[in-house]
């Protein structure tokens, strides 16, 4: 494996694996080094470009960009994900983690969990 890249395993639950293909359990991998301002494509050759460490926000991105299927407003608002989903990093609460700020590590497991229920 790179060190220009994370290898992550992503788990959905509680109705969320709906909008990811019906699949709950995803092996990703992305860049180690990422945008500043969040967005999912590559980096330029040219480093006129502010970067910094992979964290959860641009993850959330990365998944609406690249993984979800359907109904993106399900999962995020307001560059996080949607009150309601519980996330947790390594079997940790997120909040205890600094939540969207959390430097991404090669080999965490994300989990992302629907708290709501209804229709």
């Amino acid at each position: 494996m790179s060190s220009d890249n994370l290898s992550l395993k992503i788990e959905f639950g509680g109705g969320l694996e709906l909008l990811f293909s019906k699949q709950r359990s995803h092996n990703i991998t992305i860049p180690a080094i990422v945008r500043k301002d969040d967005s999912t494509s590559s980096l330029p050759q040219e480093n006129d470009v502010e970067t910094k460490p992979a964290d959860i926000t641009y993850l959330i991105h990365h998944l609406r960009d690249h993984l979800l299927k359907e109904r993106p407003e399900l999962f995020i608002e307001n560059k996080t994900v949607r009150p309601g989903i519980l996330v947790l990093v390594n079997d940790t609460d997120w909040e205890l983690e600094g939540e969207g700020d959390y430097q991404l590590k090669n080999g965490d497991e994300i989990v992302f969990i629907s708290t709501l229920h209804g229709g």
